[in-house]
């Protein structure tokens, strides 16, 4: 649900009734992973997706139908054998997905409104209840980064107490799962199924080089989703002009920048300075940083002699093998555009665990989402 956060606070705002349908759990080659919603309004305005169209106009009629009856409603769709045009994922997974209405009169109202407005100015993470005993299907807690915690389920105080640490832990990692837990907060009581939620802020990409290659890579990342800085030492290069798309752009020596700078697991950087001078003090930190990914541009005779000063600056062979260069995957790139789409292409793969290689005639599964964290 909180991949459609923004459009679902101004619904709150706007005092709209609606219904949300979200994939809590995912198996085979589905196309959405767990936390893809659809909501639907009152006029039937549709936002979101949950499948990617296959299942669409039937999750968007459970909708319509749960703010009719106010019911909360756990749904399982999958490939149909039988009937190819039947509803059903015609790729062969399948998904499990939960109808809840967020009506005026509804009592989780209030913390799904002050999990929403939290996530959509920051981070947060939502748990709800998939599957349990009767009357608790639907309800939510929420955790903010601070530890404070909003709403409850009403069932058993450690039932609370036990479901906001596990939130706050997926919320630290950036994972939206599902968990099992009893109704008394352990293996004591009605086993229970929670969906929790994760948003967190977009991940970092930090582009080193002002360069035309980095303007195209500006424009893929953001296409991604990451959050963007560019960064260059020379003032004439790294303007706003050049980089319009770019969240920040900073003029500072690249090392120096990286050294102050947070980063986390899902940052990812991309040296395009294609200078020793840049390239060798900025590696040798960014090689010992905890990061998702650290790719460099050059030739292959480049690399050599950039991997040759590494060591002698006193990097391991373990520490030189999280370096992707050559940056990207084989292409054949010619343009700016083309060797940017390669560079995210290996940043996916390295994201995903893709192999970066061609589907057809390949036998591993096309969507690598199951039913656990993202």
């Amino acid at each position: 649900m909180l991949d459609i956060v923004e459009e679902l606070d101004r619904w709150v705002g706007q005092g709209r009734d609606f219904a949300v349908a979200t994939v809590v759990a995912v198996g085979g080659s589905a196309p959405r992973p767990s936390g893809a919603a659809l909501a639907v309004d009152a006029d039937g305005t549709a936002i979101g997706s949950v499948s990617g169209g296959c299942v669409e106009g039937a999750v968007y009629e459970l909708c319509r139908q749960a703010l009719q009856d106010g019911e909360t409603v756990l749904e399982r769709f999958g490939y149909s054998d039988e009937d190819a045009f039947a509803v059903g994922l015609t790729c062969g997974g399948v998904i499990d997905i939960l109808v809840t209405p967020v009506r005026a009169d509804d009592p989780a109202r209030p913390v799904l409104a002050a999990a929403l407005a939290t996530a959509a100015r920051g981070a947060a993470a939502l748990a709800r209840i998939v599957s349990g005993p009767a009357g608790l299907t639907g309800r939510a807690l929420l955790v903010r980064p601070d530890g404070t915690v909003e709403g409850g389920f009403g069932a058993h105080p450690e039932l609370d107490r036990t479901v906001a640490a596990e939130a706050g832990a997926f919320l630290d990692a950036g994972r939206t799962g599902t968990l099992e837990i009893g109704e008394q907060g352990s293996r004591c009581g009605a086993p229970l199924t929670l969906l929790i939620e994760s948003s967190v802020p977009a991940p970092r990409m930090i582009v080193f080089g002002a360069i035309d290659f980095a303007s195209a890579l500006v424009r893929v990342g953001k296409f991604l989703g990451y959050h963007v800085t560019v960064c260059d030492a020379r003032p004439v290069f790294a303007t706003a002009v050049r980089f319009p798309g770019a969240d920040d752009i900073v003029v500072e020596w690249p090392h120096e920048y990286l050294g102050r700078t947070e980063v986390d697991a899902r940052t990812v950087l991309c040296v395009l300075t294609h200078d020793a001078k840049f390239d060798i003090p900025l590696l040798r930190l960014a090689l010992r940083l905890p990061v998702a990914y650290v790719g460099a541009m050059g030739s292959r005779r480049t690399h050599l002699d950039r991997e040759a000063r590494l060591r002698e600056a006193g990097l391991s062979d373990r520490e030189l093998a999280r370096l992707r260069s050559p940056i990207g995957l084989d292409l054949g790139a010619r343009t700016p555009e083309e060797t940017a789409l390669s560079i995210a292409a290996e940043i996916v793969a390295t994201r995903h665990g893709g192999t970066g290689a061609s589907l057809t005639g390949a036998h591993t599964p096309i969507h690598r989402c199951s039913g656990g964290a993202r």
